[in-house]
């Protein structure tokens, strides 16, 4: 089940709602509340899943009974089976992943390719086998201790606003909010503004950016973009768009849907289209992850603590690993070795962005560094958007086509296809450029140091209109694919 859906939000979520603060104004009992929880995420999980629905359920069970072991080892002070508990864990979780994702793609040639035919990636396990692997690994290293309740564990792993797009959620930053939290008006009116906001920038900005994406993509013939230069770049724009309003939408509405439930989940985007270097970019797009390659890979790997050679080891297993993460296709490798070469050439050369930068940079400096950073990503998006490398190439080749560059010629007529999508979404596209800044966050700043009362009638407005509009394009089925559905 996703979020922008008629069952999600006329049924599912109302039925919970409803459910959950009943129990709450009869009883109070955080137990009764976690039960709930834990039961409707499993009915939200196997409502799109009804078969692999066991294989989550399967997840939660090992992993509980891998940490408690592994707790059982550390009380005792066997340092040898602990460890080796803790690999065994790691490799199960991984095996399993990478059954589902990459058998397929691995055995394709082989004798064996007959048993991948019916292999369904179900929805969600990079992100449920992540937390449940951070989970293990924490109570291996003594962050947290291993629960003996399965009920804390299991609502950890399967809670279903995360559940299928993320955010990555620690264990030790929820365990508190899972055993005793209070949920308040306040906090549900700002979790479901939250939410409101998420599913507008999904519906409305995100699934406008993929009619044109996907229309462009769709112009690759033979391994040629049939397309002029501004379509193949108002394409690759689009997309760079909607990825982001995508799954940035998504994040939100999980927030949200956290916060009316008493949780605080973590942010997972910080307008990632202002930074001013790739590995700022990377400190600001789909946090959660990044932190998880942080934590449990590249810092254990040795991070940057053991010189020059192990430094760019340690940067290209990450890489490596981050595009792997994303699928079976070659185009996420070489997206994932693109990002792994900038970053190592902007770690030697020591690009970082200070405080001070941030105030009192240069303007053409720091114009000229996000447009480098900007460029870098959108022809990054081009090849990981790709079904090819051959797609790839062509679409990048459509892009910067050297007969044209160099003859210099360029008609009106040749540019009418970009011209009427942008004609037909110049809303969309004048919204989602001005959502990459935080504008509202600065507007609401200034209007409350001013009393605040017109910006908040305003705003309240703005979210009322655009949840009705939302509303009305899933009502009447519009087009709406979900980019993060297949990770």
């Amino acid at each position: 089940m996703l979020f922008p859906t008629e069952e999600f939000l006329l049924i599912f979520l109302p039925v919970v709602l409803a459910v959950y603060y009943g129990i709450h104004l009869i009883t109070h009992n955080i137990t009764a509340k976690n039960v709930w929880l834990l039961i409707a995420s499993i009915i939200f999980y196997a409502w799109g899943e009804p078969v692999y629905v066991f294989l989550m359920i399967g997840s939660i069970l090992f992993n509980y009974l891998m940490a408690l072991a592994i707790q059982t080892q550390s009380d005792r002070g066997n340092a040898v089976n602990k460890r080796a508990m803790l690999v065994l864990t790691i490799t199960v979780n991984i095996v399993i992943l990478f059954w589902f994702k990459y058998a397929g793609a691995v055995l394709r040639t082989t004798p064996w390719a007959e048993l991948t035919e019916n292999i369904v990636l179900p929805i969600g396990i990079s992100f449920y086998t992540f937390q449940a692997m951070s989970y293990v690994i924490d109570v291996y290293r003594g962050d947290v201790y291993a629960e003996r309740n399965p009920l804390y564990v299991g609502l950890y792993i399967s809670f279903f606003p995360q559940l299928i797009a993320g955010p990555i959620v620690r264990y030790k930053s929820i365990d508190k909010k899972i055993k005793s939290r209070s949920e308040s008006p306040t906090g549900f009116a700002a979790g479901a503004e939250r939410f409101v906001r998420g599913l507008i920038k999904k519906v409305l900005i995100a699934n406008r950016m993929a009619v044109v994406a996907d229309a462009v993509w769709n112009l690759i013939i033979a391994d040629k973009l049939q397309a002029s230069v501004s379509l193949a770049w108002l394409g690759a724009i689009s997309y760079t768009l909607q990825i982001f309003f995508d799954f940035s939408g998504y994040s939100d509405m999980a927030i949200g849907l956290g916060g009316m439930f008493g949780f605080e989940l973590p942010e997972n985007f910080d307008h990632p289209y202002m930074a001013k270097s790739v590995t700022e970019f990377w400190r600001r797009w789909h946090m959660t992850l990044s932190r998880w390659f942080r934590d449990y890979v590249y810092i254990p790997l040795g991070s940057s603590r053991k010189g020059s050679a192990r430094l760019i080891f340690n940067l290209f297993i990450v890489w490596l690993l981050t595009g792997i993460w994303h699928g079976d296709c070659l185009t996420f490798v070489l997206w994932g070795m693109i990002y792994f070469v900038i970053l190592t050439i902007e770690k030697f050369c020591k690009v970082k962005v200070t405080d001070d930068d941030k105030k009192r940079g240069n303007i053409l400096t720091n114009t000229v560094r996000r447009l480098y950073t900007l460029l870098t990503v959108i022809l990054a998006w081009v090849i990981f958007r790709s079904d090819s490398l051959a797609d790839a190439m062509a679409y990048i080749r459509g892009m910067f086509p050297v007969a044209s560059i160099i003859s210099g010629i360029s008609t009106l007529s040749a540019h009418g296809a970009a011209l009427a999508y942008l004609r037909q979404n110049l809303v969309y596209y004048m919204a989602a450029v001005v959502l990459c800044f935080p504008v509202r966050e600065k507007l609401k700043s200034r209007a409350e140091s001013l009393g605040g009362s017109i910006y908040h009638i305003f705003y309240g407005l703005i979210m009322a209109g655009g949840l009705i509009l939302a509303l009305s394009y899933i009502y009447n089925n519009a087009y709406s694919p979900f980019i993060y559905f297949n990770f």
